[in-house]
């Protein structure tokens, strides 16, 4: 699908040297989804995981994946564009696990409808107000087994390379999964976007604290990205600071059992 997104999201190879970044990608698909109006609701779309036309189409494809169909307990993002693979989930009767907004009262939820939910409860269990209304917290002492890591993004280039929308909790997300047993390195990870979100991506801007995906569904294509790069061994505590510590209560309860065994080391920040 043609999506007329200006020469330098396509060709990155010659703006490497002039200082392309992250935000420079995000601005250009924000920009490109608002001016071609593939953008939906809500909008507008800039600092967002972008919400698109197709987007329930895009969910529809994961059906066909193994990895799905193999899953018990699935971890999907609270984005809108994903709201149709958490319906898919739940009328799958799989474990729907969803990040705590900001993550400021825990790292999930885990969603649960009422006994007989018809398609239309499961539909609304689904939604953001569903995520808040039709959910308990899991705590980090639950036993939780993620099969499947089910991302928003803004930009992915073919090889599995992802940018979020700047602020980092996806990432995060992965790495306190991490770092409670919950997923490892072959757990598989599944985004959806908009084909005009998928461009390439120079491998130069990606950190070690980056998540990369393993498939990416569009409206019109599925696509193996083989990716080989390791993904994040756990939380990068150099990158978090005192401020993330006080917004997030989480990361000081996984902090704790690393400081009782630091040695002349010091904490974060």
């Amino acid at each position: 699908m043609g999506c007329g997104i200006p020469l330098f999201v396509i060709k990155w190879e010659s703006f490497v040297a002039v200082g392309v970044s992250k935000q420079d990608i995000r601005e250009q698909i924000w920009d490109h989804m608002e001016s071609q109006n593939l953008a939906d609701f809500p909008r507008p779309v800039h600092h967002r995981i972008p919400n698109f036309k197709g987007s329930y189409l895009a969910c529809q494809s994961i059906k066909d994946l193994d990895v799905f169909a193999r899953t018990q307990e699935v971890k999907v993002d609270p984005d809108k564009p994903l709201e149709g693979v958490r319906l898919l989930a739940l009328q799958s009767k799989k474990t729907l696990l969803v990040p705590t907004p900001r993550l400021r009262t825990g790292l999930f939820n885990k969603i649960t409808p009422p006994p007989g939910a018809t398609k239309d409860i499961l539909r609304k269990c689904a939604t953001s107000q569903g995520v808040r209304n039709c959910s308990v917290p899991i705590g980090l002492d639950s036993r939780v087994l993620v099969d499947l890591v089910v991302v928003g993004s803004v930009a992915v280039s073919e090889k599995g390379w992802r940018i979020g929308k700047g602020e980092g909790y996806a990432d995060l997300e992965y790495a306190m999964m991490v770092s409670m047993g919950a997923v490892s390195n072959e757990t598989p990870v599944v985004t959806i976007v908009h084909d005009c979100q998928v461009v390439d991506i120079p491998e130069e801007l990606l950190e070690e604290h980056d998540i990369t995906v393993d498939y990416i569904l569009t409206p019109t294509r599925v696509i193996a990205t083989g990716c080989k790069r390791p993904q994040p061994m756990g939380i990068t505590w150099s990158k978090i600071s005192w401020e993330m510590m006080e917004k997030i209560p989480v990361l000081r309860s996984l902090l704790r059992p690393r400081a009782a065994g630091w040695e002349g080391c010091h904490p974060p920040g």
